[in-house]
């Protein structure tokens, strides 16, 4: 299936030198896919180069005045800046101009003008965000990883299924199993909340497996892995964080004394597969699920490589029908329940 990308070159730290290059890599690997360069003409236009004559009409550039910040207030983004290139970039999804948006910016502001631009899914009372990490067995999703602090056993299920049909639209795998991310797998353990979303779960219908623990994320226990976005998100970071002190490390102690150099000489075929093996940036591309559009979010400090995998998971979401996916299957389990 044909897509189009609607591009939000201006955000990010690193703006249109990493969203322009990625946007052109990500059209040579997709020679069926289209992209829209949303953002300040004249910054732009000098990075095209020869790409009219590369691409053809894949590739137009559609004018954005305005920019939203990495600290810009929300209300200025949602109510101020109504030709920022984040807004014009989701205005092209609703008006059927492009199949998804994609924007490295300000995560609170992608998520309000997604919202207000968009709207909601029925039946779905909550935003979340979904991505994923690696695993022993490849990687899992987990959601929700910031959208909401707070979350009642509803919201909790309604991530399950969102969750479930974002995993079938890319991965391809029908009924994939979830996960409720607790202190420990027996039914008693966890606050009031967990308790009575694992009771929902477990008559949705939908192919729950249990508790999971924070160490069976990475494990790959379950192909889906649920939790508040407060919990979600202090996993991640704690990811993040774990990642860079093993990098660190490695970096020490390989490079201790002319010994451990040559080892690192010797062993830089497996230090290279591990690296790609944990890359971040192969996992970039945070999905906000709720909406009637497709909406990924990039992390703002990705690169090209990041950024290209980014538009990746926003061109398969879409050729996969998302929304759809997601609207089917938050009223099959409502029927369930």
């Amino acid at each position: 299936m044909a897509v189009t990308l609607a591009i939000d070159c201006m955000g990010g730290d690193h703006g249109p030198t990493v969203t322009v290059p990625a946007a052109f890599d990500f059209l040579d690997h997709d020679p069926d896919c289209a992209v829209i360069l949303v953002g300040r003409q004249e910054v732009l236009q000098p990075l095209l180069g020869n790409a009219a004559a590369r691409f053809g009409a894949r590739l137009r550039v559609h004018h954005a005045s305005e920019t939203v910040a990495m600290d810009e207030p929300l209300a200025t983004a949602l109510r101020v800046k109504k030709d920022s290139s984040m807004r014009v970039a989701a205005n092209l999804v609703k008006s059927g101009e492009a199949e998804a948006a994609i924007s490295s910016g300000n995560t609170a502001a992608l998520m309000a003008i997604s919202r207000f631009v968009l709207k909601t899914l029925p039946g779905i009372d909550r935003p979340a965000i979904a991505s994923t990490l690696p695993t022993i067995k490849g990687h899992t999703y987990v959601l929700d990883l910031g959208a909401n602090v707070d979350c009642q056993p509803e919201h909790l299920l309604q991530f399950a299924i969102m969750g479930a049909m974002l995993f079938t639209a890319l991965e391809h795998k029908e009924r994939p199993s979830i996960g409720l991310l607790n202190i420990g797998e027996e039914a008693i353990k966890g606050n009031e909340v967990v308790k009575q979303a694992s009771e929902l779960l477990k008559n949705s219908g939908l192919n729950f497996y249990g508790n999971v623990e924070g160490d069976d994320i990475y494990k790959g226990t379950t192909d889906v892995v649920v939790c508040d976005g407060f919990v979600g998100n202090v996993a991640l970071k704690t990811s993040e964080g774990l990642a860079q002190m093993i990098s660190t490390f490695l970096h020490e102690e390989f490079g201790r004394n002319l010994w451990t150099k040559l080892a690192a000489v010797a062993a830089l075929p497996v230090l290279n597969a591990f690296k790609a093996r944990v890359d971040h940036r192969r996992y970039n591309g945070a999905s906000l699920l709720v909406l009637t559009g497709i909406v990924v979010k990039s992390h703002g400090s990705a690169d090209v490589l990041a950024f290209f995998c980014a538009l990746e998971r926003a061109a398969e979401a879409a050729r996969n029908k998302l929304p759809s996916r997601i609207a089917a299957g938050m009223a099959q389990a409502s029927a369930a329940l």
